[in-house]
């Protein structure tokens, strides 16, 4: 231990307060990553204190690691160097909320569920339902990347993120955007921020453009004999005039998954009753409005189900819409959690190209015999669950002759595979981030101007930034 990470503690309590600082190792053992723990956690109140954390770090060589609820830690590479967790929870704080406008202002350690809660006394959202959603922050949403259901209507983070304020390796201030949505003109250096898991900056606070709540919604769920026919209702849905919040089409494990104990500790409310399959692949598809709307979006849909080959389907409101939802936002967890040994491989294809993608990871998983499971988003992603049933050397080689298959075939699709999630025994095994990227080189030039010290998040990213 250097004579640095000694007396980091201390210095860290002249800065953050001594409340704000801890170092006992059992404490410390909620912080760790990837099997590698910190040796001191701090948890700044404001911008000023994040920004003399990172300046007495970037001094002292040490690494940090900014975080929130620490629900998606287990994303990216093993970190190559970890001094200091950075917790960010204590900038939890509405800044601005400006409903004419639809624009609100936050830190970077507000919960999701607690923003949320501020903009619904505005008839106000932001359209973040991502896994863990009961205890993930606003920055850790945005630093992962994970996307949500409703994609399919409003885009991810990238489409409503207006600014954001953060601070840089060098411990400097920096802020790109602005709070308003039409903004003077400039790069969206922001937007950097997005998935790249914390090595470009420390984001203090994010500024968003919101959305109006709708009057009512329901969904249908369409279940199929094949994925082939789920993809037709899929691809006639998007050569119609209709504009879904929501458009999925689960495997007939999720069925499984979803009346497993796992789901249980997750989602919530019951799952509704004979509405999916253990045999056959479904549809889901939300949609919003007021009662003709929804009577006209119920009558359309359920024709194009009809006209797809559906087995069955059924409109979902109220109770049983919220708990189906809840189900299908926490599909990650609840796979992870199902298995000793999951991995969940993340496919970005063109749409008209899911049917392949698909077909090749369900290959894959059958040529190494194992158990598997897939969500493929309306627009082009899929995340497929590999579901060893032990966690061993043989269940390791299997997962890594799968996943090397299906980013080939990702490939050969012209799209983009990456694993976001496995064992942390097996990251060395597997490709984490994919196949090799032709844009590494301007990567590595970005990380150096954002992080020049190389002391956010080090090794993290893709190709070990």
């Amino acid at each position: 231990m250097s004579i640095a990470t000694k007396t980091a503690p201390s210095r860290l309590m002249e800065i953050c307060g001594t409340p704000n600082v801890m170092n006992d190792p059992a404490e410390l053992a909620a912080y760790a990553v990837d099997g590698k723990t910190p040796t001191v956690v701090v948890k700044p109140g404001t911008t000023g204190e994040v920004t003399d954390v990172v300046r007495f770090a970037a001094a002292e060589k040490l690494a940090l690691i900014a975080m929130g609820a620490r629900t998606k830690l287990g994303m990216g590479l093993p970190p190559r160097q970890y001094d200091v967790a950075v917790d960010m929870t204590r900038m939890d704080r509405v800044v601005a909320c400006d409903p004419g406008d639809l624009t609100v202002s936050v830190e970077a350690g507000i919960p999701l569920n607690k923003l949320g809660a501020t903009l619904a006394e505005h008839r106000q959202f932001l359209p973040l339902s991502v896994p863990y959603v009961k205890q993930a922050t606003v920055g850790g949403t945005v630093a992962t990347g994970v996307d949500m259901p409703q994609r399919q209507l409003y885009g991810t983070a990238r489409d409503y993120l207006l600014g954001v304020e953060y601070v840089t390796g060098e411990g400097v201030q920096a802020k790109s955007g602005g709070r308003v949505v039409k903004n003077v003109s400039g790069y969206d250096l922001h937007k950097l921020m997005i998935g790249a898991m914390g090595t470009l900056g420390i984001m203090t606070r994010l500024n968003f453009r919101t959305f109006t709540l709708p009057a009512a919604t329901q969904a249908l769920v369409a279940r199929f004999a094949s994925a082939e026919a789920a993809l037709k209702m899929r691809h006639r849905i998007a050569q119609s005039a209709l504009t879904p919040q929501t458009l999925d089409i689960l495997s007939p494990r999720v069925a499984e998954l979803f009346v497993g104990e796992a789901a249980a500790r997750y989602a919530s409310g019951a799952w509704p009753t004979d509405l999916l399959s253990t045999k056959e692949w479904a549809l889901t598809t939300g949609f919003s409005g007021n009662e003709g709307v929804l009577a006209r979006y119920a009558s359309e849909l359920a024709r194009i189900a009809s006209e797809a080959g559906s087995t069955g389907m059924k409109v979902l409101a109220g109770r049983e819409l919220a708990a189906a939802f809840s189900y299908k936002r926490e599909l990650i967890p609840i796979a992870l959690a199902s298995s000793p040994a999951t991995t969940i491989v993340k496919m970005s294809v063109l749409p008209m190209r899911m049917r392949e993608a698909i077909e090749g990871a369900e290959r894959a998983a059958a040529v190494n015999g194992l158990a598997w499971a897939a969500m493929a988003r309306g627009v082009g992603v899929i995340y497929v669950a590999l579901l060893p049933r032990e966690k061993n050397e043989d269940a390791r080689a299997s997962v890594a002759k799968a996943t090397e298959q299906i980013l080939t075939a990702c490939g050969t699709l012209e799209g983009n595979a990456t694993i976001p999630w496995c064992p942390t025994e097996w990251k060395g095994a597997v490709k984490v981030w994919g196949l090799d990227r032709p844009e590494f080189p301007l990567m590595k030039k970005l990380k150096n101007v954002f992080d020049a010290p190389g002391v956010l998040s080090p090794g993290r990213f893709i190709g070990g930034l």
